[in-house]
């Protein structure tokens, strides 16, 4: 059987990443940057203020003080979008808007609050520095920087730089469209009536849901029998898309057919059993040059096997270049005893508590047992090798959200 790390590393050989497609800057939000973006000016384009006030020479405040003000000519007003001709000169003023142009000849503005208005003058209670509240042309980002990199996830703040930058449109790495398909003659679907001996496909939405939230486009392919034909059929139903993901049929049983039809499909396996619980038979292979895995039909062995590896291929095919899982060690508040031999990966809520990460499982670790999948924050990560791990003891956690 593959170590963890193994298959992970045969996987992202395995897989490439998608074309790019161009979408409008409405429609990026949580998608992937395709290209690296270049500053053709600087943001802001000039100096402006900070400040709704009085743009002026700083030397003009000096002494200033709320018993004995300076007093200055206005000699125009500048709301911002405005530019003005005039320039200023000793012993003048503007009057000036937030986020408006510094006109030629001030070095600074004083707010409002420290001013009093008389007529064309304006009193000045209060000495200023020279640029004082004025934000410099460039300070975001200068002409020719690295506005953000290929690769990017794009948040709310990307928006607002590509829009500084006069971008509506931007090119991202296409989407994965991820055809999903549950196995199995116990299966029926959630809309069905309930049948004595048969399950409802919770694999389906499970599946659906991670692929989603990874940014993929799932697809249904609904429900396979386990019959050779039957699953042929619904496998190439799929080959459209850019990955397959089966749940079921993977193990040893004589009705675990996945492995054989994809043999029989051209498929060329690249491994079969990984050394981990849950989720030990975990297969995945690539057929017409497009990844496929075949993961268990246990509700958590699905889930904890998307989350290892599936992921990861769905985030490179998507072209994100940063890891988006978070571990951390943390203190064990249990003992626990697993077999040697197998990494484990147990479902657990860890929380941070006087300087430290806490962590213990969430109940029964049965792999169809989903509730406890549902109550987990994290996975409790326990090496190979160990067998039996104290309470106070450190382990490793790998945060799910």
């Amino acid at each position: 059987m593959l170590k963890v790390e193994e298959a992970l590393t045969i996987i992202i050989d395995s897989v490439l990443q998608l074309n790019a497609e161009t979408v409008s800057l409405t429609n990026s939000l949580g998608r992937i940057l395709a290209e690296d973006i270049f500053s053709k000016g600087d943001i802001p384009a000039l100096d402006n203020s900070a400040m709704d006030g009085y743009a002026l020479k700083s030397s003009d405040t000096k002494g200033a003080s709320s018993g004995t003000p300076k007093i200055l000519e206005v000699i125009d007003e500048l709301k911002a979008g405005m530019i003005t001709t005039s320039e200023i000169k000793h012993g003048q003023a503007i009057k000036i808007m937030t986020g408006a142009p510094i006109p030629r000849g001030a070095d600074s503005v004083i707010m409002v609050e420290d001013t009093g208005r008389e007529g064309r003058n304006v009193k000045i209670f209060k000495e200023v520095e020279s640029g004082e509240n004025i934000r410099k042309a460039g300070e975001d980002i200068k002409k020719g920087e690295s506005g953000m990199q290929k690769g990017a996830l794009l948040k709310a703040p990307h928006l607002g730089i590509l829009a500084a930058l006069g971008m509506p449109e931007i090119k991202v790495t296409r989407k994965p469209v991820a055809a999903i398909l549950a196995t199995g003659d116990e299966l029926i679907d959630v809309g069905e009536k309930a049948v004595p001996g048969k399950l409802r496909t919770s694999n389906t939405y499970t599946l659906y849901s991670q692929v989603l939230s990874y940014g993929g486009i799932p697809v249904n392919l609904g429900i396979a029998k386990d019959e050779p034909d039957n699953l042929m059929k619904k496998i190439k139903s799929g080959m459209e898309c850019d990955v397959i993901i089966t749940s079921g049929g993977v193990s040893m049983g004589d009705y675990d057919l996945v492995k054989d039809v994809f043999v029989k499909m051209g498929a060329d396996i690249k491994f079969w059993k990984i050394a981990m619980r849950p989720g030990k038979p975990i297969l995945f292979g690539t057929i017409k040059g497009k990844p496929f895995f075949g993961l268990p039909g246990n509700p958590v062995s699905s889930m904890v096997g998307f989350e290892m590896f599936v992921r990861p291929a769905i985030l490179k095919m998507s072209g994100q270049r940063d890891e988006d899982r978070k571990e951390a060690d943390a203190i064990l508040e249990e003992d626990i005893k697993k077999k040697k031999g197998l990494r484990f990966f147990l479902r657990a809520q860890t929380r941070w508590e006087n300087g430290v990460y806490l962590t213990k499982t969430t109940g029964p670790q049965g792999s169809a047992i989903l509730k406890s999948m549902m109550l987990a924050n994290s996975l409790i990560i326990l090496p190979e090798d160990e067998e039996y791990i104290k309470k106070g003891t450190k382990v490793s956690v790998r945060f799910l959200n």
